[in-house]
């Protein structure tokens, strides 16, 4: 019987947080011994408007998200981004576009921004959604210890 790769495509959650930056490490410490390839995943979307509303100075949150995207990769990677390493910006609220790019991957990897012991029990978190919803296994990373506690 013929060994398949258990893991073949990891996608990365990106939105330049510390806990993200270190989901793209994690990405790559799993993807490396099952040479697995890597989509980094921003998602943007325009604020949600009342009717008849227009709000000044909307446009630009593509080209925002397409940086925090490029400046992420490049500082976890440096400045050759690893050749498994593929990014995917993408238009939508990143609950659904993650749990949708989770159905052609083996694993989902976000980054969890908590806030303290009561405000990151809050319902409706990106990495709550994602791991009530995705379609493959999730891993939930959270920022490295900065200093030391006494």
């Amino acid at each position: 019987m013929a060994h398949e790769s258990a893991i073949t495509k990891i996608v990365v959650g990106v939105d330049g947080s510390d806990a993200s930056l270190e989901a793209l490490r994690q990405a790559q410490e799993l993807a490396d011994p099952f040479n697995a390839q890597i989509e980094a995943i921003a998602c943007w979307e325009f604020p949600q408007m009342y009717d008849g509303y227009v709000l000044v100075g909307i446009e630009g949150f593509q080209e925002s998200a397409a940086k925090i995207l490029n400046q992420s990769v490049e500082r976890v990677y440096g400045p050759e981004t690893p050749r498994n390493v593929k990014t995917s910006l993408v238009q939508g609220n990143p609950k659904s576009s993650l749990i949708k790019a989770s159905e052609n991957a083996d694993m989902l990897i976000v980054g969890r921004r908590g806030r303290g012991a009561f405000s990151g029990l809050h319902l409706g978190s990106v990495s709550s959604a994602c791991i009530a919803h995705a379609k493959c296994p999730v891993l939930v990373v959270h920022a490295p210890e900065t200093g030391t506690k006494d």
